[in-house]
């Protein structure tokens, strides 16, 4: 027997036919776009090549946004920033060869930062895959060799139907801890090939959860319990897993003082009585941290600027609680904790016990008068002035981008970044040309927030190019340019070293002059008016440049 309703609810043949056809003239391009925007893609980075122009047809008519950049590896250092600012897998869009190649280095940065970029290439038709050396232009033998040593992950779609998922599997991968880049090839005639394939909707890519091991962290409560010196080093982990409300509640509830890598700028409160800071590139730091019976080491894997120079070698227990499994243990014998930051704190904010420590603001206090007094019998007062002027412009909240400039290695020990994942550098991979392009990134991420980057001269010439986009998105942007005539930190790196430098010294242009070719306001400054010039720089809509003529100095190094 039949009723109405069923009637009413079964389609016919040609309901069902109309529905699961798709719309004529969709590509694997197309089923890019499609995937990318199910799993929650609104913006794309990138600049289009030859073979990948089926899929910046298939974005041209989407409703992704494309920011396009004039270099590749440019374009990564946005989707870099993105990525840090949303927490998102930033979209890199790139071609064969020459291209993919170009984004290299800002993979690389991203790695090191833990940064959740998709870089999505083209490659060469699916013949011409497997080194067969048939002479396409762009060819490379293996192009993911290339990548595969820098990224997270490889996916390669060899046909339309493998296309959404692979990008499933390698957003999942980005996003699940430790954040990083992944790298996904398309070749060319795979992205313009027409497909049948319905259109992609319902896409799920949920990162896995790395939970720490109960046993472990047990352990480490006891240790950290019953600890009479216990401090705490918080990297960059605690930022990227959004663990600063955690890693406050339990430095309070031990009574620890907490010292800030680079990377982990912002994860505790500045003027906090237990706070360090960031001074690790000071004796009077690593002396302390040596004293600890119970070093807790959240989200770092005590590198070469975390350790000053690996002049740190810890007396008492460790904890390192860490996400990347390569870097546990790898400077230092711990109780090594595999686990997202904030997971791990959890776990131990659940069974650690109250602990009263009395003494640990004064001997916070007394290490950070050492180093002071330090500071203060060296000629750097400029330069000190300079990261004050900068702070008292900056809005709290407005992200801050560096460079590898000398004013940036003093702001990784000397400047208070307010709030967690609000101040980036380059310090991870260490490449030049960062600043400007991650802080065009990080204003698309936060519209109408004024974002800071910082470079010299040097550096700022990585990235001149990139005035045409901040101009082209009229993107809310203050670039600071410090013209010191040269790469001025390897001008003293070699001058103390070798007792001269080669190589160091630049001829460069007018900055303001070029500024204003591409139609940007450009100031020249001086240090005492960089504070007021920066703070109507900042406060003023799109993009601008404020050039400080100035010769800078590093505070002495303690690692030698």
């Amino acid at each position: 027997m039949t009723h109405d309703h069923d009637l009413v609810l079964r389609p016919t043949e040609a309901q069902t036919a109309a529905a699961l056809a798709p719309p004529p003239g969709r590509t694997g391009g197309d089923l890019v776009v499609e995937t990318l925007r199910s799993l929650g893609a609104t913006t794309v980075f990138g600049l289009p090549g030859q073979h990948a122009l089926g899929l910046f047809d298939a974005v041209g008519r989407s409703d992704l946004r494309l920011v396009g950049l004039r270099t590749e590896n440019n374009a990564g250092f946005a989707a870099d920033a993105y990525g840090r600012i949303t927490g998102e897998a930033a979209p890199l869009l790139l071609s064969t060869g020459p291209g993919a190649l170009m984004a290299l280095p800002a993979l690389a940065e991203a790695a090191a930062a833990s940064a959740p970029v998709l870089a999505l290439s083209s490659q060469v038709p699916v013949a011409g895959l497997g080194g067969g050396r048939r002479g396409h232009l762009h060819e490379l033998r293996d192009q993911s060799a290339s990548f595969r040593d820098v990224v997270k992950s490889v996916h390669t779609a060899r046909t339309p139907s493998q296309i959404p998922s692979v990008i499933a599997e390698a957003w999942e991968s980005a996003l699940t801890a430790p954040h990083g880049p992944v790298w996904v090839e398309v070749p060319e005639d795979v992205l313009r090939a027409e497909t049948f394939i319905p259109q992609v909707t319902g896409m799920d890519a949920t990162p896995h959860e790395l939970a720490p091991r109960p046993e472990l962290t047990a352990l480490a409560a006891h240790w950290l319990s019953s600890a009479e010196r216990p401090v705490i080093i918080a990297g960059g982990g605690v930022v990227r897993s959004d663990a600063a409300g955690k890693l406050r509640q339990l430095a309070e509830r031990l009574g620890a003082p907490v010292v800030t890598t680079f990377g982990g700028k912002g994860a505790f409160p500045w003027t906090h009585p237990l706070s360090l800071q960031s001074w690790l590139e000071d004796r009077h730091m690593t002396d302390f941290l040596e004293d600890a019976d119970v070093l807790l080491v959240v989200g770092s894997g005590l590198g070469e600027l975390s350790s000053n120079y690996h002049t740190f070698f810890p007396t008492g227990r460790v904890v390192q609680i860490e996400a990347d499994l390569g870097k546990l243990e790898s400077n230092h014998p711990a109780l090594g904790i595999h686990a997202d930051a904030r997971l791990a704190l959890q776990a131990l904010l659940e069974t650690v016990s109250e602990r009263e420590d009395p003494d640990a603001p004064e001997r916070v206090r007394l290490v950070l008068d050492d180093i002071e007094a330090r500071l203060a019998g060296q000629d750097v007062s400029l330069e000190r002035s300079l990261l004050t002027s900068i702070r008292s412009a900056l809005p709290p909240r407005s992200p801050s981008f560096w460079d590898m400039t000398i004013l940036s290695y003093w702001a990784w020990s000397a400047f208070d970044a307010k709030h967690p994942n609000t101040m980036h550098s380059a310090q991870g991979a260490g490449g030049l040309g960062y600043a400007f392009p991650a802080a065009l990134g990080a204003c698309v991420a936060e519209p109408g927030t004024p974002v800071l980057a910082v470079s010299g001269d040097g550096g700022a010439m990585y990235s001149i190019a990139e005035l045409a986009t901040a101009r082209q998105h009229d993107l809310d942007v203050t670039w600071l340019i410090v013209d010191d005539g040269g790469y001025g930190i390897l001008r003293e790196y070699m001058t103390q070293s070798f007792g001269s430098a080669t190589a160091t010294e630049l001829t460069r242009p007018d900055f303001a002059a070029l500024a204003a070719s591409f139609d940007v306001p450009a100031t020249t400054t001086t240090p005492e008016s960089l504070a007021a010039d920066l703070k109507k720089a900042l406060a003023t809509p799109g993009p601008s440049v404020v050039v400080l003529p100035a010769l800078l100095k590093m505070f002495a190094p303690t690692h030698v």
